[in-house]
């Protein structure tokens, strides 16, 4: 079963998102997820297996400009994650499907997503369920 998650779901999308996030807060992220299931341009998907939420997405409608895009706004997949009994039976698809759903009924024309250059398996999965590589960058930082 998938649902969008409602603010009483608040902790079990915080609990996943600090699998996937692990240099967090539960209570962090907590507070993050109910601003974001209250917020009208983003929201977070559970799935469940019987009663255990087993894995999320989170999407976002970004207005600036996004890369590989040519439209705003733009769905944005924040983050997905599927806990690793649960990987390669579709959850991932089906989270991934319902928010660029979300996004089309926001008016989105374009769905975008990322990960890190060195995370295979995140590229991979990204491949798989129809998404192009749209550029790499290298970003930087100075302190001033």
């Amino acid at each position: 079963m998938l649902r969008e998650a409602s603010l009483t779901e608040a902790k079990e999308a915080a609990q996943l998102a600090l699998l996937l996030w692990p240099d967090n807060t539960l209570e962090e992220f907590i507070h993050e997820m109910k601003e974001i299931i209250t917020h009208p341009d983003s929201t977070v998907f559970l799935a469940y297996h019987n009663s255990e939420a087993i894995g999320f997405a989170q999407g976002q409608l970004r207005y600036d400009y996004v890369e590989g895009t040519s439209s705003s706004p733009v769905g944005y997949l924040e983050g997905l994650y599927v806990k690793e009994a649960f990987r390669k039976q579709g959850f991932a698809k089906n989270l991934v499907e319902t928010c660029e759903k979300w996004a089309k009924k926001k008016g989105c024309q374009e769905f975008a997503s990322d990960c890190e250059l060195e995370n295979k398996e995140s590229l991979a999965m990204h491949l798989k369920l129809g998404f192009s590589e749209a550029n790499r960058i290298i970003c930087f930082k100075k302190m001033l």
